[in-house]
């Protein structure tokens, strides 16, 4: 087995911290993320001493770290209130160091958006938002379960470029009926919106969703794998000719303008999840702990209120799991993944005949001698190539 102190892919990954805000104002009904909708109100306050103790206990198993980046994420972030989230920066310095000017990121809802609010989320240090707009028709919105309209989220991005240093939001494609002409002029009239980033999001029906119900009684169609790769070249031609290649399957930025914190997840990098359904992965020694947390937030509550945190898992991966997990995630990448680091965890080299298959047709490809990557044909069928390189 090689040296396991290489701690970079392409760059080094660094260390984020994740909290996730697990409540919605509706759920919508694609979604499969840890979201609930509490009519009653939230008691914001003891969510956040609960958020503060499991820092704590993460805190403990990762050991003094410097943060990179801060990800506050859902459900719907943008429902706390300023001073909620100044409670939780204020918690991650405590636990960890954080250097000024990291990447802080909130994901937020048009319809939850208003200018105070989002001032108040500035002065807390947040340096990013993440709009979740899914569409720019409102026969769209409506139909993906949206509770904003087009004209409030034109006013959420530009009020979100008018206060935070980056914005990026997310749309929805590959909806049903939608025709590549359709979704041309859409993308089109987004990028005019866009400053720098862009996440792109093909329609999923995920089982559990309303939306896997109406499918699977052939009540909802969507397009088919021909009309969604159609869909995908589109995507990626309008992206790249204005600046704002993919550099992963879903997103788009221009140079410089990537998501610091999510690279971490795809460069296999380590993350503290904190908060109801937040999953981490923390290095300690020369092992790596997968973490997971109760889902429902007031089982997780009582959990972090009687035990110090709300982990319900924690998993030593051995070296094969993290092989594929870093494959699993890398591959994602335009960069891809660092072989010599990939071989150090799996003990091998990649299977001579599979990768000669993959790259004779154009599934995958070498840079140079020491990165692997998928081509625009592989990352269309992202989960095979995976499969097929992890055996």
């Amino acid at each position: 087995m090689a040296d396991f102190s290489f701690i970079g892919d392409k760059t080094d990954p660094g260390f984020g911290v994740y909290v996730h805000w697990p409540f919605c104002a509706a759920k919508c009904p694609y979604c499969d993320f840890n979201s609930h909708v509490r009519h009653q109100g939230v008691d914001q306050a003891r969510y956040v001493a609960a958020f503060l103790k499991e820092m704590e206990e993460a805190r403990r198993l990762s050991g003094p770290r410097t943060v990179t980046s801060i990800f506050l994420g859902g459900g719907t972030p943008s429902l706390m209130d300023p001073a909620t989230v100044d409670a939780i920066m204020n918690g991650i310095s405590r636990f960890w160091h954080v250097p000024d000017g990291i990447e802080i990121t909130l994901e937020a809802n048009p319809s939850s958006v208003e200018a105070t609010r989002f001032r108040g989320y500035r002065s807390a240090g947040v340096n990013r938002v993440s709009l979740g707009v899914q569409a720019l028709n409102d026969r769209d919105l409506k139909f993906l379960g949206r509770l904003h309209n087009v004209e409030d989220a034109l006013k959420a991005i530009g009020l979100a470029r008018d206060i935070f240093p980056r914005m990026s939001f997310d749309l929805i494609y590959a909806r049903p009926k939608q025709t590549v002409e359709d979704w041309e002029a859409e993308l089109k009239q987004a990028v005019s919106y866009a400053v720098d980033h862009l996440s792109l999001y093909q329609l999923t029906i995920e089982e559990g969703t309303p939306f896997f119900g109406l499918h699977k009684a052939g009540k909802l169609i969507v397009p088919d794998g021909d009309q969604s790769a159609l869909l995908y070249e589109a995507t990626q031609d309008i992206t790249a000719s204005i600046g704002m290649p993919a550099y992963e399957v879903s997103n788009h930025a221009a140079p410089g303008a990537e998501s610091r914190h999510n690279l971490t997840y795809w460069r296999y990098g380590d993350y503290a999840g904190i908060g109801p359904g937040a999953h981490g992965r923390l290095t300690i020694g020369r092992e790596k702990l997968a973490t997971a947390t109760e889902r429902k937030p007031e089982t997780w509550l009582d959990l972090v209120e009687a035990n110090g945190h709300g982990m319900i898992d924690q998993e030593v991966l051995g070296y094969d799991e993290q092989s594929d997990e870093l494959l699993l995630m890398g591959l994602r990448l335009k960069e891809g993944i660092d072989l010599v680091r990939w071989e150090a965890l799996s003990g091998r080299a990649p299977d001579p005949e599979k990768e000669r298959f993959l790259i004779e047709h154009g599934f995958i490809e070498r840079i140079g001698n020491s990165r692997l990557r998928c081509t625009p044909s592989g990352m269309l069928i992202l989960d095979a190539v995976v499969a097929d390189l992890a055996c």
